[in-house]
């Protein structure tokens, strides 16, 4: 039996050669062993972002970056994953997968925090937020969060990040799902902390059900709408999806971006938050 990993390599490799001939480049392209370091110049850049998930892809994902000499922006919180290889079922910061993110941080990709329990905002009330975390004890509970408390969530990915890691995240984060609201920004931009949404044409769509929108589509798509400065956004495996957008998709997308003369570049060197320093623990 052929094993899952096997299987999305595969259809990765299918989908860039679809990519390269659509572009009318040599096969031979597409491996870009060559490719600049992290953050060298960079004249028209995207800015590649990931969030954490289920993980099941993590090391696949992994592999295509260091391939393709791509560093990415990761976002971290403390979600349920599956189990991978011999880490075992757990959450996307325990000791099983310290090492792996230690492993990413030497090789020079940026980290910003996603909440520890992937708080979701769901309205402004008095004193605070509504919120709904989707990862840890309090799964899928509405709970009323202080602005001190929600400061206390994007600050423990930062703290376990350095633990793991010995480096410093920086002071950015994304809200989990992209929902904020101006009392919500202000809240963290007091303590500290500046968000980072996507860009529209960023939507890369890995969290929409695969059988309205399979892979081929939304590479199709991503191909087409991406611009130099657009942010992109990506998950470590999405739950809900059947059919595994990453890393079967992310080849063949930076392939084909690349050729249209795109270059990846982490948020290091964005314009709007290059000159972010260390998160606050």
């Amino acid at each position: 039996m052929r094993h899952a990993s096997d299987t999305l390599l595969s259809t990765a490799r299918s989908l860039a050669a679809a990519v390269l001939l659509a572009l009318s480049l040599p096969t031979g392209a597409a491996p870009a062993t060559a490719a600049p370091p992290a953050d060298a110049a960079c004249a028209r850049p995207v800015y590649l972002t990931i969030d954490t998930g289920h993980m099941g892809v993590a090391p696949l994902v992994a592999d295509v970056l260091a391939r393709q000499g791509v560093k990415a922006t990761f976002f971290l919180a403390n979600e349920r994953t599956q189990a991978v290889g011999p880490r075992p079922e757990g959450s996307t910061l325990d000791d099983a997968w310290s090492p792996w993110w230690r492993q990413l941080a030497a090789q020079g990709h940026d980290f910003g925090s996603h909440t520890w329990e992937h708080v979701v905002w769901r309205a402004d009330e008095a004193g605070g937020f509504r919120v709904q975390p989707t990862a840890g004890p309090r799964n899928g509970q509405r709970l009323h969060m202080a602005p001190a408390d929600y400061c206390e969530q994007l600050a423990q990915p930062a703290r376990r990040f350095a633990q793991m890691t010995g480096q410093p995240m920086r002071a950015i984060f994304r809200a989990p799902g992209g929902k904020t609201s101006p009392a919500l920004l202000a809240a963290a931009q007091s303590c500290g902390w500046t968000h980072v949404p996507w860009t529209p044409n960023g939507f890369l769509g890995d969290e929409l059900a695969s059988d309205r929108f399979p892979n081929a589509r939304l590479l199709a798509r991503a191909l087409k709408n991406v611009r130099e400065g657009d942010i992109l956004l990506m998950h470590l495996g999405i739950w809900s999806r059947q059919d595994p957008w990453a890393p079967a998709v992310l080849e063949p997308l930076i392939v084909g971006l690349k050729a249209k003369g795109l270059c990846f570049a982490t948020l290091r060197t964005h314009p709007q938050f290059a000159r972010i320093g260390a998160a606050p623990r």
